[in-house]
């Protein structure tokens, strides 16, 4: 993580990743134009760096000349964008790349056509090195692209943020930090976790996301992420971690405004957990805690078996069966517990009494964060 005037960058594009791609273009263009000597022409301030490595890995004699727009005022794209630094030279009947740092809205690239109208090139292509399409605005035909990255402000290689930034030989990307209050709940079976997590999330405005209720929505409603689970579950075989995180981050999608989540029935293994700290962290956010709700045995026993008696539930209605789900329970709870306590992230709170009182309990902890 860097920090840039009073914005955080993450890392995002390696130093590797754009040799890579510059090493692609320069092919890729030296194949459409064959033995003709081409003029490139770059874009300042951005395009300095890209230009450079650019010509260095061009395999034939090429020209190279500069032209400076100005189109951003800190990390805006704007619209009103000035032509700085005309050409200085004849490109009539010339093939002419124009060699772009970035292309996002497609305003610059718009400037760079009203420009060339004139000039009576043979010629006029587009290549640039990251290319937002969700930005993209224009009708103009993009002819070399090097990396299709989403829409988020980046610094690095060329790219600045109010000045700085340029110099980096890797690409960073804004943390947009979500204020969220985002959630694990656990708790041993007949702890009341569903009960308490109703109550959560309409006091603090959050989307609950179990994942028992993911798994029966995509699987009834026949999506490609339930149909694949089901191939594994029909198969008595375990779903992939992967699957679950890939349901889990479309329900993230869907609610991408909301104050927090409260993710029920997942984790349940340390992998796991890396995996939604991975996911969170995609969001600009984090897991704030994991709350568990603990209950004696004895006191979850008979809560389960007398709601045993309504439920219809098998599994409510054999003790032995009740205490194995249970003994199960500690051992998958016992690991995260260690992985969010060493993050310090970990809170139980008695999940005997009231379910007010409890509430309250587990109020006092949120209310902390």
């Amino acid at each position: 993580m860097i920090k840039l005037h009073d914005k955080y960058f993450k890392p995002f594009i390696s130093a590797q990743e754009i040799e890579t791609a510059i090493e692609r273009l320069a092919k890729e263009i030296h194949n459409d134009i064959g033995e003709e000597i081409p003029v490139f022409v770059g874009v300042l301030n951005g395009s300095f760096m890209v230009v450079s490595d650019f010509v260095k890995k061009y395999p034939k004699p090429c020209e190279v000349t500069f032209i400076k727009l100005a189109s951003y005022e800190g990390v805006k794209s704007t619209e009103d964008i000035q032509r700085l630094i005309g050409l200085t030279q004849d490109l009539k009947g010339r093939t002419v790349v124009i060699l772009e740092d970035i292309i996002d809205t497609g305003n610059t690239l718009a400037e760079i056509h009203r420009i060339f109208k004139n000039e009576q090139v043979k010629a006029l292509k587009i290549a640039t090195l990251f290319y937002k399409p969700a930005a993209y605005k224009k009708d103009f035909k993009l002819h070399y692209v090097g990396i299709e990255i989403p829409n988020k402000f980046i610094v690095g290689y060329g790219l600045d943020y109010d000045g700085l930034g340029r110099n980096l030989p890797e690409v960073y990307q804004i943390k947009e930090t979500q204020h969220m209050t985002n959630l694990v709940l656990f708790g041993p079976p007949g702890a009341g976790k569903g009960t308490q997590a109703n109550f959560l999330k309409e006091k603090y405005n959050l989307v609950h996301i179990s994942t028992g209720d993911v798994f029966r929505f995509n699987i009834k409603n026949e999506t490609a992420l339930g149909m694949l689970a089901k191939s594994y579950m029909d198969k008595g075989e375990l779903v992939p971690d992967q699957v679950t995180i890939d349901m889990l981050n479309a329900e993230v999608e869907k609610n991408a405004d909301a104050n927090g989540f409260i993710f029920d029935g997942f984790p349940r293994t340390n992998a796991q957990a890396e995996a939604l700290d991975i996911l969170m962290d995609a969001k600009d956010s984090e897991i704030s805690a994991m709350v568990a709700l603990e209950v004696e045995d004895d006191v979850l026993v008979n809560r389960l078996l007398e709601r045993g008696k309504t439920s219809g539930r098998a599994d409510d209605s054999n003790e032995s069966v009740i205490r194995n789900r249970i003994t199960e329970y500690y051992k998958k709870t016992a690991i995260l517990k260690d992985y969010y306590s060493t993050q310090n992230k970990y809170f139980g709170v008695d999940g005997v009494g009231s379910i007010e009182d409890i509430t309250e309990r587990l109020s006092k902890v949120i209310d902390t964060l």
